[in-house]
């Protein structure tokens, strides 16, 4: 009897000699370079469609009003061209990692990011780290626990983390535990007279541990509190909800009643079958959140004085700056194509029906 055309295409790719991760490796890398590629399109677009006029912005009124240095400034910028020939040049200075010239700094705007863009990776890393622990935690406790007095507190807790919002919270922790209980530092990165450790990845907490500078590192995990603990509140609330809804789904299925017929232990039962059941779920929402407090962190970076990401993007659209307004919206691109790269290779390792999809 002939083969039926209906083999499963993960036997198809082993058959042809490739391997079906390979395979969806492969496709996934095409796709993200091809996304790339329209987030360059995409943000010179739309930073091109912005109803000012960026000349005036950069010389001042008075410079503005003299049509020879207007002129002698859109020909040294390059704006006297036509758009396609300007994306071409952008493109083109790309490739060599030129984003062009701050017009608030006066310095390259890939100097101004990789200053920035640590201190904003920063706290996004500790936020998303108290998210995981908490969220996950609070999350499995509650499936656990369905139908009970503690699953109801953790969903009304879970529901004031994701209602309140973060500007206010901000403000609201800064008042109450740097202003009147002195608990934590209020602003900054770190204290006036500390002295920022050796520049390695840009993170004063990861730097100062590999200089080994215990004192530089405890100043900057005292700073780190507050911003972070505000920015984990909204995704803990977001985490705790997915994250009980997956495990509960997880709970019913028949391998994880095997598991509990065997006569399995409880917590390796919900440790190596219910959680990674649910992790695909999880791990979706961890990108979005992750790439939401890489982007979305301006107001809480004002209120800390916090000089990362969000205020240098908050500067630069304040004062019609376009090659740095560019450069954040490619950072913020990038970010987001590299974490659903990453999310779209944990399901092909967690579950392997995905990479027959």
């Amino acid at each position: 009897m002939p083969e039926s055309s209906s083999t499963a295409p993960e036997e198809q790719g082993a058959r042809a000699g490739v391997h079906p991760l390979a395979r969806y490796l492969g496709i996934r890398t095409g796709l993200t370079i091809l996304l790339l590629f329209g987030v360059t399109l995409v943000t010179f677009t739309l930073t091109n469609l912005v109803p000012a006029d960026p000349v005036q912005a950069a010389l001042g009124e008075q410079a503005a009003a003299d049509p020879e240095i207007v002129a002698q400034f859109r020909e040294n910028a390059g704006l006297d061209k036509p758009l396609p020939v300007q994306y071409l040049t952008y493109l083109g200075n790309l490739l060599h990692g030129d984003l062009g010239v701050s017009q608030q700094t006066r310095a390259p705007v890939s100097q101004d990011l990789g200053k920035a863009f640590p201190a904003t990776a920063e706290l996004a890393i500790a936020a998303i780290f108290i998210s995981i622990v908490i969220g996950v935690g609070l999350g499995t406790w509650a499936a656990l626990r369905r139908r009970t007095v503690t699953d109801q507190m953790i969903r009304v807790v879970s529901l004031v983390g994701i209602s309140v919002p973060s500007f206010w919270l901000a403000l609201v922790v800064y008042f109450v535990f740097f202003s009147q209980l002195h608990w934590f530092p209020g602003s900054g990165r770190l204290s006036p007279a500390t002295i920022p450790p050796p520049r390695v990845t840009g993170m004063y907490t990861i730097d100062s541990l590999l200089a080994g500078q215990w004192a530089t590192f405890g100043d900057a995990v005292a700073h780190l509190a507050l911003p972070s603990a505000v920015l984990a509140l909204y995704t803990i609330g977001l985490l705790t909800r997915f994250a009980r809804s997956a495990i509960l789904e997880v709970l019913d299925l028949d391998y994880v009643r095997a598991a509990r017929a065997k006569g399995l232990p409880g917590r390796v039962v919900v440790t190596r079958y219910v959680l990674r059941g649910a992790l695909v779920p999880i791990i979706t929402v961890l990108g979005v959140a992750f790439g939401s407090l890489l982007s979305g962190t301006v107001l809480v970076e004002k209120v800390y004085s916090w000089h990362g990401l969000g205020e240098y993007a908050y500067a630069a659209a304040t004062k019609l700056d376009l090659p740095a307004i560019m450069g954040v919206g490619l950072v913020v691109g990038v970010v987001y194509i590299g974490l659903n790269f990453l999310v779209d290779v944990l399901y092909g390792v967690i579950d392997p029906r995905v990479r027959v999809a």
